[in-house]
C-alpha cells in the first residue's frame, strides 16, 4: 500500500526570526489527526544539540531501558521544528516571482526606446525540443586492480571488517577513550584487544539482544551468555563503554555539531572509498540513523509511524556498499553553493569524492529529493553521468503534457522534451500515477514493455517503459538495499551520550561493506550476512576470551568451539608456533581458535 510521508527537522537550540512550532506541539498534533492514520508516516530528524561540541552533551539520551512512549529528553520536545519542504515551498515561490518579475520587464522593454532595449540584459532560457537525447559521455571501461588484489589475499570475515576498523582506526580510539577517561581522572588502561571485544558485543547485539544489556552477564539460566561472561567482565564493559571517545574535546570545532565523531567520519570515508568496488553505477539518498529506544520507528498512539532520528547522506553502489557518507546537520546549520539546494549540494560533494579516484564517467542516480536541472548541468559539465525523478517545479518549466491529461491517457504513455543547450532530458511517463524523470545520458530509446499488475483481478498487462525508466529502476537503490542490511542486525546497545546510535550505525556500515566485499571475493564459500556477523563476534569475544579467562573456563570454551563447525578459517601469521594437532613447527593458524594448526591438519583438527 502506498504511504505518503512528511518530513521535519528539529534543531535543538536553534534561532529563528519567525516562531516555530516546538516538537512536543507537533507531536501532539499528530496524535489528533484520525484522517490519515493508515497512510501517513511522519518523519523528524534530529539535530545535534548547539553544545555538541561541550562536555555536558556526553549523558543526553536518558536510561537505556526507557523504550515506551517518547521519553525523550526536553531539550528536545522543546525544540524548533522546521518542516524538511520548506526549501522546496521557497523554491516555488522563487520561481513564481521570478516569473511575474520577467513579465514585468518584458513590459517596461515594449515601452523603452530601442537603444535602452538593447542594453536591457534578459536571462537565456531553456529551448525544450521534442526529439531523444544525444549524450556525448564516453563509455566505461575501467578495471578494478584493488578488487583483484583482495581476491587474491582470500580474506576472511575478519580480516574484510578490519579493512575499515583497520589497526590505525583502533589504535585512535584507544588513545582518544584513554585520554578522555584521564581528563576525567580516571586511569581505564583500555588495550586494542579490549576494544575489539566491547565491538564484539555490539555486534552480537545486533542478533541476539536482551531488554537490558546486563543480562547477558546474570547467572539465570535464562539469560545468561557465557561467550560474553567469559570474554569480560560486566563492570568492565561499562566503564569502558561509557568512556568511548572519539576526538579531543580541547580541540573541538564549535561550528561543527558532529566534532565528537568528526575524525571517525573522516577515518571510516576514506576506508570505505579506498577499498570500494570501482563500478560505473551509484546511488544516492538520505538513510536514517536511529535516535532513541529499541526501535527507530516508533508508533504515534493513533497508530500511524513515525521515523526519529538523524539523517544521514549516503553515496552507495548499486549493491549496496557505503562509499561516503555525512551526518545532516540540517537546513539551519548547513549553507548551500553553486545555486543549489542542500541536498544538491551533498550530491556534488559525493561526486567530488568519487573523482578523487580518477575522471571517470560514473553514473549517479537519486530520487526527487535532489534532482533538478540545474543540478544535472553541473554533473555534466564534471563529465558525470547522472538520472532520477524530479519534481515538476524542477524541470525549469519543460512544457509537457499535464498530467492529469496523460492520466486520462492509457497506461505506459510518456511525453518527453531536451534541453537544446545542454542535452539534458525530461519524460512525464504514466505508470499508475504520473512521474518525471530527468537524465544527462539517458534517453527513450529504446522503448522497451514492462509487466504491471492491473485491475481486482491483478492480472498482469504489459506496458511501454522508456530506457531512462528502465535503467533507473534496475541500477537505482543502491542506498535502500544498504539500508535493509543494516536493518536486520542492527547493533541494539546504545548508551548514554547522544552519538551513541551514531557510533552503532557506523559499525553496521563497516560490517554491511566488509559483506559486499566477501561476496565479491569469495565465489566458493559465501555466507549470509547473519553469519558473517556471528563470525566477527565470536572471534572478538573469544580472542579476549582466550587472553583475559584461565583454568577451566578457558578450557571449557575452546572444548565448545573448536567442534561447531562454524567460521573457522585458516590464516597466515608472522611468527610461526607449533601445530595443535602434530606439534610441528606451522606459520598458519585458525583464526576462530587462535590455534597454530597445519593446512593438511586443519579439518582434522575441528573433527571429534
Amino acid at each position: 500500500m502506498a504511504s505518503t510521508s512528511s518530513s521535519f527537522t528539529v534543531g535543538r537550540g536553534a534561532s529563528s526570526k519567525a516562531k516555530s512550532a516546538k516538537l512536543l506541539e507537533v507531536l501532539n498534533a499528530l496524535e489528533e489527526k484520525e484522517e490519515e492514520r493508515s497512510h501517513s508516516r511522519q518523519e523528524i530528524f534530529i539535530a545535534p544539540p548547539d553544545s555538541a561540541s561541550g562536555d555536558f552533551t556526553d549523558e543526553d539520551s536518558g536510561d537505556e531501558g526507557g523504550r515506551r512512549g517518547f521519553h525523550l529528553p526536553g531539550s528536545v520536545l522543546h525544540a524548533s521544528v522546521v518542516p524538511e519542504d520548506s526549501g522546496a515551498e521557497e523554491e516555488e515561490e522563487k520561481e513564481e516571482e521570478e516569473k511575474e518579475e520577467e513579465e514585468e520587464e518584458e513590459k517596461e522593454q515594449l515601452l523603452q526606446p530601442a537603444l535602452k532595449r538593447q542594453r536591457a540584459v534578459v536571462e537565456p532560457r531553456r529551448i525544450w525540443t521534442k526529439r531523444d537525447i544525444q549524450a556525448d559521455f564516453c563509455s566505461w571501461t575501467a578495471s578494478d586492480p584493488h578488487i583483484e588484489d583482495l581476491k587474491s589475499q582470500e580474506l576472511s570475515p575478519v580480516g574484510l571488517f578490519e579493512l575499515f576498523f583497520d589497526e590505525g582506526t583502533i589504535s585512535f580510539i584507544v588513545n582518544e577513550t584513554n585520554r578522555y577517561a584521564w581528563q576525567k581522572n580516571v586511569n581505564l588502561g583500555l588495550t586494542a584487544q579490549e576494544l575489539k571485544c566491547v565491538l564484539g558485543i555490539l555486534i552480537l547485539s545486533g542478533y541476539i539482544s536482551y531488554p537490558r544489556r546486563r543480562m547477558f552477564w546474570e547467572t539465570s539460566p535464562d539469560s545468561h551468555h557465557h561467550l560474553v561472561a567469559d570474554a569480560i567482565r560486566r563492570d568492565r564493559f561499562e566503564v569502558i563503554f561509557s568512556y568511548l571517545h572519539f576526538a579531543d574535546n580541547n580541540e573541538l570545532d564549535e561550528s561543527d555539531r558532529f566534532a565528537k565523531v568528526r575524525p571517525l567520519i573522516v577515518r571510516m570515508n576514506c576506508n570505505f572509498q579506498k577499498h570500494a568496488p570501482l563500478e560505473e553505477f551509484y546511488s544516492f539518498g538520505e538513510s536514517t540513523c536511529e535516535y532513541f529506544g529499541h526501535r527507530g520507528s516508533k508508533q504515534l498512539p493513533a497508530g500511524r509511524p513515525m521515523q526519529l532520528g538523524y539523517k544521514i547522506w549516503c553515496g552507495t553502489t548499486s549493491r549496496g556498499y557505503l562509499v561516503w557518507f555525512e551526518p545532516s546537520q540540517g537546513t539551519l546549520f548547513t549553507k548551500s553553493d553553486r545555486g543549489l539546494d542542500l541536498g544538491g549540494s551533498m550530491v556534488v560533494k559525493f561526486v567530488d569524492a568519487l573523482q578523487e579516484r580518477g575522471c571517470r564517467p560514473y553514473h549517479i542516480f537519486f530520487d526527487k529529493v535532489f534532482t533538478s536541472v540545474k543540478l544535472l548541468s553541473i554533473l555534466k559539465k564534471k563529465g558525470v553521468k547522472a538520472t532520477g525523478t524530479v519534481h515538476e517545479y524542477r524541470t525549469e518549466r519543460c512544457p509537457l503534457k499535464d498530467p492529469k491529461e496523460l492520466k486520462k491517457m492509457k497506461r505506459g504513455s510518456f511525453d518527453y522534451k531536451v534541453d537544446e543547450s545542454e542535452e539534458i532530458i525530461v519524460c512525464r511517463w504514466h505508470d499508475g500515477s504520473v512521474v518525471n524523470f530527468c537524465s544527462n545520458a539517458v534517453g527513450i530509446e529504446p522503448v522497451g514493455l514492462t509487466s504491471h499488475p492491473s485491475g481486482a483481478a491483478k492480472t498482469r498487462t504489459q506496458v511501454h517503459q522508456p530506457s531512462l525508466v528502465k535503467l533507473y529502476q534496475e541500477k537505482g537503490g543502491g542506498v535502500s538495499r544498504m539500508d535493509q542490511n543494516i536493518a536486520k542486525y542492527k547493533v541494539k546497545i546504545r548508551g548514554m551520550k547522544w552519538y551513541s546510535s551514531f557510533i552503532g550505525y557506523v559499525i553496521d556500515a563497516a560490517l554491511n561493506n566488509a559483506w559486499q566485499l566477501h561476496r565479491i571475493c569469495s565465489h566458493d564459500a559465501q555466507v549470509d550476512l547473519l553469519a558473517f556477523r556471528r563470525y566477527v563476534a565470536c572471534v572478538y569475544l573469544e580472542s579476549n576470551a582466550n587472553v583475559s579467562s584461565q583454568g577451566r573456563r578457558s578450557r571449557r570454551l575452546e572444548t565448545e568451539s573448536r567442534f561447531d563447525m562454524i567460521g573457522h578459517w585458516i590464516v597466515h601469521q608472522d611468527k610461526r608456533t607449533r601445530c595443535a594437532l602434530c606439534h610441528s613447527q606451522t606459520n598458519t593458524r585458525c583464526e576462530k581458535c587462535q590455534k597454530g594448526v597445519h593446512a593438511k591438519c586443519f579439518r582434522e583438527y575441528h573433527i571429534r
